[in-house]
């Protein structure tokens, strides 16, 4: 028998499950359990994708400076504070790596993202876990759940997979009230969706303690080539450039990235389209007994009677070709994530539930 043994808290981390992208027997599912973009990344990025297949046997840019470039010009940002990564679930983990392990504390709350839990336990932290007041991050609790061991806490605004979000005001007070030893990680990964939210940057520029991650997977719709990024202050971003390594990013990446946020307009758009159709599919869904609480991302958290109830739709709606995601795993039995997508997709899930609801009460 081997004694070869894993690092402490690894044995005890339940692998992510992405969305599930395929349904037995049935060819042309459409899938809206992933949060992504239905109409794909710009003419724009494509291209650029493409004349980088050119270039391939040539190592890319380890600095991503162009990239960073780009961001900074967009968002009114420090290049020289910004850091790149393979998804922001890489800069995610460099958080953890960085500045937590045996003996510390990770916080995040109940109902947020996965790989919070996942990078803790992976660099031999303890996860905390807070809980939420209605689906909605809860200040007062995170700041209770502080201590000396206390090293970094996590939430997403607007959060996945509850689609709600906290004010500015609210995330300030955060700030101001954490032990000055620990750091406020904001992840943005729907920050877009938020017409005039800045995700946080502004208050990165005013303290030292927090961090503001981003990524190009959701409105940019370029999940397929794992592009994140950070803004954060100059102590941090030095510190998570020593864990970084050297190629994280590929060129084709940091091309089609630096396309994608030059595009405007075809950003905009998409932010339209998902804003339109997601209040519609909300109001559906209502409609047919099926609340939600008001999303500001590009999902729609339904809520069932219970579990089984949940469970039932998810199978109806697989019968139908509609892939949607279980959110057990995140607290939320009796719910059902639901992206939003085009106008023919959000109809059929609207139909499919409606069909569902009328035989299920």
């Amino acid at each position: 028998m081997s004694n070869i043994t894993p690092q402490s808290g690894i044995l005890d981390i339940t692998p992510y499950q992405g969305g599930t992208a395929h349904v037995p027997g049935i060819s042309n599912a459409v899938k809206l359990s992933s949060n992504e973009n239905p109409f794909g990344p710009s003419d724009a990025a494509k291209e650029a994708f493409r004349k980088a297949s050119f270039t391939l046997h040539r190592y890319p840019a380890s600095d991503h400076a162009a990239l960073r470039r780009a961001i900074a010009e967009h968002h009114g940002l420090d290049p020289e504070r910004i850091i790149c990564g393979n998804g922001s679930d890489e800069i995610i983990a460099f958080l953890c790596q960085a500045y937590a392990g045996p003996g510390d504390e990770v916080i995040h709350t109940e109902h947020g993202f996965g790989m919070y839990r996942i990078s803790t336990l992976a660099n031999g932290a303890s996860p905390v876990e807070v809980r939420e007041r209605e689906r909605v991050t809860d200040v007062d609790a995170i700041l209770a759940a502080c201590n000396g061991a206390t090293k970094l806490v996590f939430i997403a605004n607007p959060n996945n997979p509850t689609g709600t979000m906290i004010g500015e005001g609210e995330i300030a007070r955060l700030a101001s009230g954490l032990p000055d030893h620990v750091l406020l990680v904001l992840d943005g990964a729907y920050a877009e969706y938020v017409e005039g939210y800045d995700g946080g940057s502004a208050l990165v520029e005013a303290r030292q303690n927090v961090v503001m991650t981003r990524t190009f997977s959701k409105l940019y719709g370029l999940g397929g080539l794992r592009i994140g990024w950070a803004y954060g202050p100059e102590h941090v971003i030095s510190v998570l450039g020593r864990v970084r390594g050297p190629f994280n990013l590929s060129s084709a990446a940091q091309a089609a990235a630096e396309a994608a946020i030059r595009d405007t307009a075809w950003a905009d758009k998409c932010r339209v389209d998902n804003a339109r159709w997601r209040g519609w599919l909300a109001e559906a869904l209502a409609e047919h007994g099926v609340p939600s609480d008001t999303s500001l991302a590009n999902f729609i958290l339904a809520r069932f009677a219970n579990q089984a109830e949940a469970e039932a739709c998810d199978d109806h709606l697989k019968s139908e070709g509609l892939i949607v995601r279980r959110v057990a795993g995140y607290n939320l039995p009796n719910c059902l994530r639901i992206t939003v997508g085009d106008e023919a997709s959000c109809r059929r899930v609207a139909h499919a539930v409606g069909q569902f609801m009328a035989t299920a009460r």
